[in-house]
């Protein structure tokens, strides 16, 4: 009796575990099989898309060779008159600063009255010399005196003729005092005020800064094991930060033959030339992601690498039928940091298992 109760004991536990087991088999089949669940696999769908080799590199955003302009100014004064903040749009030719200019005006009517003077002086001497030589026609005037009027008419005209390059010079100066713009540009910086005293003695003295935002390009730092397969001419992308659910295009301008390390790393700068939007406005000094691609294929289906698994030699994904996933062979061909391309095996709109456990 003893006997067969320890046996009856055993076969009950033995039927308590076969029953764990079912049940656990049960909900593991259940998990992969029922999607909506919150332990279904993660699915996405083959779609086309432009897959391809790439090469990444950081770049920073920097206005081009033009873009930036210090404007100072070439007399010296006190400011009396600034018209411009920071953040001001301006076109060419548009008035920025002013100098006190009495000290210019009154050299430029000194040399206007100098310059009529000199005029008098000609007319003078014209007349006289037209009179001598009448004389000389008559006989009346030595040949002596007639030289001496023409040296003076002479003399009268060149004086005249500096006297009015005097006054081209001073009005010059003058003109000095209103600083104009010399481009179209955002005012990017302020150095001088109101009220300030500015010296043109050697260097041209900074007003402000101009900057035009039309005119940027990207500096990418391309690692020296990539930059001989970058070119001239070629298609690159790059995001910022601020906008990074934006892709910008540009193009390969210009590659520095000089290198720069940068943390025992040698980089090569790639120049990037884009046009700017006007509803995503990059700016100087931003940092760029670039993707300079490389043997691109262009509208190809395609599937994410870590959907895609690997059995010994075969290839294959897991595609939805229904509430569970079939196994199916497929074969990859161009691929990226993330995705592959799909040559067959799959249909575009398919289901793809990405997490989950193989064989549901």
């Amino acid at each position: 009796m003893t006997a067969r109760r320890r046996w009856i004991g055993k076969a009950a536990a033995l039927l308590l575990v076969l029953a764990a087991a079912a049940a656990i088999a049960v909900r593991a089949a259940s998990t992969l099989a029922t999607p909506g669940t919150a332990e279904a696999p993660e699915t996405v769908r083959v779609t086309r898309r432009d897959v391809g080799r790439v090469i990444r590199a950081t770049g920073v955003i920097k206005p081009a060779i033009g873009a930036e302009v210090r404007v100072g100014s070439r007399v010296s004064g006190v400011v009396t008159r600034l018209h411009v903040r920071v953040g001001d749009v301006v076109r060419a030719g548009d008035l920025l600063a002013e100098i006190d200019a009495r000290e210019l005006r009154a050299r430029c009517d000194d040399a206007a009255a100098a310059l009529r003077v000199a005029e008098a002086n000609l007319a003078y001497a014209t007349a006289d010399l037209a009179r001598r030589r009448q004389l000389h026609a008559d006989a009346l005037l030595p040949p002596s005196d007639l030289d001496l009027s023409e040296r003076a008419a002479a003399v009268a005209a060149q004086q005249r003729a500096q006297a009015a390059a005097t006054l081209d010079f001073a009005t010059t100066q003058l003109s000095y005092a209103r600083i104009v713009a010399p481009m179209a540009g955002v005012v990017a910086s302020v150095s001088t005020q109101e009220g300030e005293t500015v010296a043109a003695s050697f260097a041209a003295p900074t007003f402000l800064t101009l900057l035009d935002l039309a005119r940027l390009e990207v500096r990418a730092y391309v690692d020296e094991t990539d930059i001989g397969r970058i070119h001239r001419g070629q298609d690159a992308t790059f995001t910022v930060d601020t906008y990074g659910d934006t892709s910008f295009a540009g193009r390969v301008t210009t590659i520095y033959p000089q290198a720069e390390i940068r943390d025992n790393v040698v980089n090569y700068v790639a120049v990037i030339r884009f046009t700017q939007s006007a509803d995503r406005m990059v700016r100087p000094e931003m940092t760029a992601a670039v993707r300079l691609p490389l043997e691109v294929r262009s509208g190809v289906l395609a599937l994410p690498l870590r959907a895609v698994r690997q059995d010994g030699t075969q290839t294959h994904v897991l595609v939805r039928r229904g509430e569970g996933f079939v196994r199916r062979a497929v074969r990859l061909g161009a691929r990226d940091d993330g995705y592959g391309e799909i040559v067959d095996g799959v249909a575009e709109g398919d289901e793809v298992a990405i997490g989950g456990r193989e064989g549901a």
